[in-house]
């Protein structure tokens, strides 16, 4: 339950009684009325603004509104007090018990607290990594894969139906390369000295296994054939190739897709002059003249007459053509196809996540999908560089992929769980230093560790007590009917409240698109529990297990077991498995 959707309600019940009563005006748009927790805490737990949002609207002092307000919340039977400060605001301090409550509540949900419904079972589209299929993933998709497979949890999370993507870029000439480069390889399979590779092809020894398969399939019917006879066909062999090695890599990461979209078959469709006559019957398409690009004009510039989607319309900076001098399609078009081939299997709400260097990618895009749909969404979320370091010293490249780090040596040096958790430490759009000595260390500095070891010692406490108290049973049933009043002291308080904030975190999480909220969230509530666990080594009888009191123990065990619980339902979502013991 979200306690503060919970408290949401009772202002408008409260609002509603005030307006039936004539106190209030009817009618009120109660919209912006927020209800939440306030900036200072020493105010209490939560803040409503409703009497400065109905001023103006009631034609009432906001105070006049605010003691009605107040006077009906005071009423209920989980409020401890109302204050009312400054010029209308109301501030409410939560009784005790309402916290004792939410305990049982989590044992009960188990890791399936904090689930919401307010995605309605919406269609939505995450698409991420889609990555060129010319080799291994590098750890500069690490963080893309991370980030969106953890924001497609997040959205399940929050009560979206979620569809994890990846957009095959296996058109261009970048697949003509590899096949060139696979093609090497294949005459290298058969013993011949290809010497130094070629600037321009793929240097990496990843395309040594591809040679040796296409001799094992094809023989040596492509040795000495002309490109025109095996270029086409190197090209779905080799594409295909990356793509099994692309979706080991990602397993080693724990990501999984549950579809791959290919641009090539998106070019052996009709599908792009469909998108592109779908804009024009709406008027979005005519045939004019660019201006020259800003700044220095190329030599080989001169204005010429083209297919150009009116993206201006739809708050992009120019219009954008569509088709090449030759009759082709531009990338542009196959993108807004494949966008509308999203629209069309239902995901009026879609997300890209990329890189940083596609930036200028964003507005066309925004302005394509508003073109095609009135009411369909596109979020571009751009995901900054990851920069290695071991001591504080750069990571050298990989030397099996010729130019970088590749996501595997990454995944295989410090394990997937602490990969996928270091990822989201910092917001998307924000560098992320990845320091493998840090990663590992064992110390509140490193917030994976922090958050895994809280878990651990509350598995610990767990079998502890269950040895002291002679098989006390420490199920979360058996722990549910445990005399929770015994919960009193303001850090076991402070914990529960941090608990209980997992619900309305979710949901502002998913709404911002924001899955790096879940870790700074887990790590505080870390915090909470190692601060108490440290107040148990001063004062013995803070501790978890107390000898002779077998009623505090499971009050208390009750409370850890309920974090423990927040604390794997929040990893869930980053995709990372909670320890039960550290080692």
């Amino acid at each position: 339950m979200n306690v503060f959707t919970h408290f949401r309600d009772a202002v408008d019940a409260a609002l509603k009684d005030l307006a039936n009563t004539g106190a209030l005006p009817e009618g009120l748009d109660t919209r912006n009325i927020a209800v939440e927790p306030p900036r200072d805490a020493s105010h209490g737990d939560i803040a409503i603004n409703a009497a400065l949002v109905l001023s103006k609207q009631a034609k009432m002092n906001p105070r006049e509104i605010a003691t009605l307000l107040a006077g009906k919340l005071e009423a209920l039977p989980e409020v401890e007090k109302v204050d009312i400060a400054g010029p209308g605001f109301i501030n409410m301090t939560i009784a005790a018990s309402y916290w004792q409550a939410q305990v049982k509540a989590i044992l009960e949900a188990g890791t399936h607290f904090g689930d919401s419904q307010m995605g309605g079972g919406d269609k939505v589209n995450v698409e991420y990594v889609s990555a060129n299929p010319t080799g291994p993933m590098h750890v500069g998709h690490v963080r893309g894969a991370v980030f969106g497979d953890a924001l497609a949890n997040l959205l399940q999370k929050a009560g979206y139906e979620v569809c994890k993507e990846y957009y095959i870029n296996d058109a261009g000439s970048q697949i003509d390369t590899l096949a060139r480069s696979a093609h090497l390889r294949y005459q290298e399979a058969y013993g011949r000295d290809i010497g130094e590779i070629p600037e321009g092809l793929y240097p990496g020894d990843y395309l040594v296994p591809v040679g040796e398969a296409l001799k094992a399939k094809y023989g040596d019917q492509y040795l000495d054939a002309p490109e025109s006879e095996w270029l086409a066909l190197f090209k779905v062999e080799a594409s295909n190739a990356m793509m099994d090695m692309i979706r080991d890599d990602l397993a080693t990461l724990g990501v999984e897709h549950e579809v791959f979209f290919s641009e090539r078959a998106l070019h052996a469709s009709d599908r792009i002059g469909e998108a592109v006559e779908v804009l024009r019957q709406r008027g979005h398409i005519y045939e004019g003249v660019l201006e020259p690009p800003k700044g220095k004009k190329p030599e080989d510039w001169e204005p010429r007459e083209q297919t150009l989607f009116r993206a201006t319309d739809f708050g992009d900076d120019v219009d954008r053509p569509l088709q090449k001098s030759t009759g082709e399609f531009t990338y542009f078009a196959a993108d807004i196809a494949y966008h509308h081939d999203k629209f069309v299997r239902g995901y009026k709400q879609m997300i890209d996540v990329l890189g940083a260097d596609h930036g200028g990618y964003v507005k066309r895009m925004q302005a394509a999908v508003k073109a095609l749909s009135e009411d369909g969404t596109l979020d571009v979320k751009l995901c900054q560089l990851v920069r290695l370091f071991r001591n504080g010293e750069p990571v050298k490249m990989s030397k099996r992929a010729g130019t970088f780090v590749t996501l595997r040596e990454v995944v295989e040096e410090v394990g997937k769980d602490v990969t996928r958790f270091i990822m989201l430490t910092r917001k998307n759009d924000a560098p992320l230093d990845f320091d493998f000595n840090k990663v590992m260390e064992q110390s509140k500095d490193n917030p994976v560790f922090y958050v895994q070891y809280a878990h651990a010692r509350i598995c610990s406490v767990l079998r502890k007590a269950a040895e002291a108290f002679g098989g006390l049973d420490t199920s979360d049933a058996g722990l549910s009917g445990a005399d929770l009043h015994a919960i009193n002291h303001p850090s076991e308080i402070a914990m529960i409240k941090q608990c209980a904030a997992w619900p309305r975190l979710v949901e502002q999480a998913a709404e911002a698109h924001e899955p790096h909220r879940i870790a700074f969230f887990l790590y505080d509530l870390a915090s909470e529990f190692h601060t108490f666990w440290n107040k148990g080594n001063e004062d013995a009888s803070l501790r978890f297990v107390i000898e002779g009191d077998e009623a505090l123990t499971r009050a208390r065990l009750a409370l850890i077991r309920a974090v423990a619980l927040v604390i794997a339902s929040g990893l869930a979502v980053l995709g990372v498995k909670p320890v039960e013991e550290m080692r």
